[in-house]
C-alpha cells in the first residue's frame, strides 16, 4: 500500500505518517462517488473508513465559475455575514441536490443531514414536488390575495384540516421570521396587553420583532428590539439546574440521576417555579403571549419536562396571554409521533407559526390561529404581496401530499428512534458525548469536556469533529448557546442505510478526535 495521505484524513494522519500534503487519491475518491480506493489511500489506523451508500442518480457536471471566483464575489459583493456563517474552513460548494443527497461542484456526493436547517422536508428536488412546481409555473407564477385564485384556498383548507379545533384561520407569509413577527402583533392586538415571554436559548428569526423574542446573544445587535419581550429559564433537563432520567418525551433520557416518584418530576416543578417568579417580578399582571418552540432548534434540540408546556399554558392564560407554538422546525411530521410538535406535549396553542419544511425550501411561512383572534386583527388592514403566492401554495400542497403518500412522518418516527438509540450507545462509549436527545428526525448531540462537569466542548474541538464528518461525506449542523451541540435534521426521506453510514462516520470522527488528544 502506497504511503499517501487522502484529504479525508489528512489532519489525523499527518502527524503519524510525516506527510505534508494530500494527493490525487482524493480525485479517485470523488469519482468513485465517495467510496475510498484502498489501493491509493492509507487506511485510518483505527478502522476502515465508512463507505457511502450507492446512488443511481447522476448529477449534471458543473460548468460555472471557479471556486476562487465564487469566494471572491461572496467576499466583496454579498452580505459580509455570508462569509461569517460559511460553515467549514474549506467551504462546500453545492451544485445539485436530489432527495437526501447533495453534490458539490467537483462531483463529490454528501449525505445531507441538515436539510438546509430542517427546511428540505421531503428531499431535494423531490420528483413529486418538482412536477407540481413545473405544472404551476406553466399556469400562473404570481398574483396577490387581492384576487381569488384556487391555490391559496385549496391549500388553506388542506393545511388547517391537519390542525385541531379551533385553529382554523391561516395567514400566509414569506418566512418564519415574518410569521413570528405577525404572531406577536396579533397577540398584542387581541389581548390588549404588550409583554411577551420566551425561553432562554430560543431563536425565533431575524426580523426586528423576532430578534426581540429570541434569547441568544449571538443573534442580537445593540439596537432597540426587545421592548416588552422577556425570558424565563429554559427547562433544559441536561444542562439546566435541574434534570433527571425520566423527564422528557424521547427514546433517550439524560444520564442525570433522579429520585422522583412515578408521575412526578421535581425538575419540572422547579422550572415552573422560575416562570412564576418571572410573573411576580418582571412583567405586568397581564401579558400578551408566551412564545416557544416545542423542541428548541437553534438552541440545540433542547427538550423540556413532559408536563412543562401544559402547566405553562395554564399559567399564561390566567395572566390574560395567548400561547404561541413556533413550529418552524418541528412541524410537518418531523418529530415522528405527531404531525406538530405541540401535540407531543398534549397542549393546543392559540396560535401556530410555521415555515421551512412547509414548502420544502421555497420561501413560505404561515400563522394559523382561531377565528376569535383573527377577528381582532381584522379591525385594521394587513396585506402581504407574496404571502400565499400561487406557486408557493401549489408546492406546499404537494409537500403535504408527499409526506402522506410516502409515509415520511412514519419514517421520521422509525429512523429517528433508531438514530437516537444508536447515538446513545456512542454517548456511553465516549466521555465527550454528554447528551443525546430529540424526537423523530429532530436530534441533538451535545458535546462536553467530560460528563461530570458538562462543560461545553471547546469550539476548536467541535470544529475538528465537524470537519472530519464533512470530509467523510456527511453534512450536519451545529447549535446551542455555546455551539456545543451537533444538530441532525435530515430530509425525512432518509433510509436505514443512510443512518448507518452517518453513525459509522460520526463514530469515526469522534474516535479520530480522541486519538489526537
Amino acid at each position: 500500500m502506497h504511503k499517501v495521505c487522502c484529504r479525508l484524513h489528512g489532519r489525523s494522519l499527518l502527524g503519524k505518517t510525516g506527510l505534508r500534503s494530500s494527493v490525487d487519491a482524493c480525485v479517485k475518491f470523488h469519482k468513485a462517488g465517495g467510496v475510498l480506493c484502498q489501493k491509493t489511500a492509507v487506511k485510518h489506523p483505527s478502522a476502515v473508513l465508512p463507505q457511502i451508500p450507492p446512488r443511481d442518480f447522476k448529477p449534471e457536471p458543473y460548468q460555472g465559475m471557479s471556486k476562487e471566483r465564487l469566494l471572491d464575489i461572496r467576499k466583496h459583493n454579498c452580505n459580509p455575514m455570508t462569509m461569517k456563517v460559511t460553515y467549514y474552513k474549506k467551504p462546500v460548494f453545492i451544485n445539485q441536490g436530489h432527495m437526501q443527497w447533495l453534490w458539490d461542484v467537483d462531483g463529490r456526493r454528501y449525505l445531507d443531514l441538515f436539510a438546509g436547517v430542517a427546511t428540505v422536508s421531503v428531499g431535494h428536488c423531490n420528483p413529486k414536488v418538482t412536477e407540481a412546481a413545473e405544472k404551476q409555473l406553466r399556469r400562473l407564477w404570481h398574483t396577490t390575495p387581492i384576487y381569488v385564485y384556487p391555490q391559496i384556498q385549496e391549500y388553506a383548507e388542506k393545511l388547517v384540516s391537519l390542525l385541531p379545533d379551533p385553529l382554523k384561520v391561516v395567514y400566509f407569509t414569506n418566512s418564519g421570521s415574518e410569521a413570528n413577527d405577525l404572531a406577536v402583533l396579533m397577540a398584542r392586538l387581541h389581548t390588549g396587553n404588550f409583554d411577551a415571554i420566551t425561553l432562554r436559548g430560543s431563536y425565533h428569526g431575524g426580523s426586528p420583532q423576532a430578534t426581540g423574542l429570541m434569547s441568544n446573544t449571538h443573534y442580537k445587535y445593540p439596537v432597540p428590539s426587545s421592548l416588552g419581550c422577556h425570558n424565563t429559564m429554559c427547562p433544559d433537563v441536561f444542562r439546566g439546574l435541574w434534570g433527571g432520567s425520566h423527564c422528557r418525551d424521547s427514546p433517550v433520557q439524560t444520564i442525570r440521576e433522579c429520585s422522583c416518584s412515578p408521575g412526578h418530576c421535581y425538575a419540572n416543578d422547579m422550572y415552573i417555579k422560575e416562570l412564576k417568579e418571572v410573573f411576580d417580578t418582571t412583567v405586568p399582571s397581564r401579558i400578551a403571549a408566551f412564545f416557544t418552540e416545542p423542541i428548541q432548534g437553534v438552541g440545540g434540540a433542547v427538550q423540556y419536562p413532559k408536563n412543562y408546556l401544559k402547566e405553562t399554558y395554564q399559567l399564561v392564560r390566567e395572566k390574560g396571554g395567548i400561547c404561541i407554538a413556533d413550529e418552524v422546525q418541528t412541524g410537518f411530521g418531523r418529530t415522528g409521533s405527531h404531525f406538530w410538535g405541540f401535540e407531543g406535549h398534549n397542549v393546543i396553542p392559540d396560535m401556530v407559526t410555521m415555515a421551512k419544511g412547509i414548502a420544502n425550501g421555497i420561501p413560505m411561512g404561515a400563522v394559523v390561529t382561531t377565528a376569535e383572534i383573527a377577528r381582532s386583527f381584522a379591525k385594521g388592514v394587513h396585506f402581504n404581496t407574496f404571502g400565499g403566492n400561487p406557486l408557493a401554495c401549489a408546492i406546499a400542497s404537494s409537500v403535504l401530499d408527499t409526506i402522506k403518500e410516502d409515509k415520511m412522518q412514519e419514517n421520521s418516527a422509525e429512523l429517528g428512534t433508531y438514530l437516537l438509540t444508536e447515538l446513545a450507545k456512542l454517548r456511553d462509549k465516549y466521555e465527550i458525548i454528554g447528551d443525546v436527545r430529540g424526537k423523530g428526525l429532530q436530534i441533538g448531540v451535545e458535546m462536553v469536556k467530560d460528563k461530570a462537569s458538562r462543560t461545553p466542548l471547546p469550539q476548536e474541538a467541535m470544529n475538528e469533529i465537524f470537519e472530519d464528518t464533512k470530509d467523510m461525506g456527511v453534512l450536519i449542523g451545529k447549535g446551542g448557546l455555546y455551539g456545543q451541540t451537533f444538530r441532525i435534521k435530515p430530509p425525512m426521506c432518509i433510509t436505514k442505510a443512510d443512518a448507518d453510514f452517518f453513525l459509522s462516520v460520526f463514530n469515526q470522527a469522534v474516535l479520530n478526535y480522541t486519538e489526537r488528544r
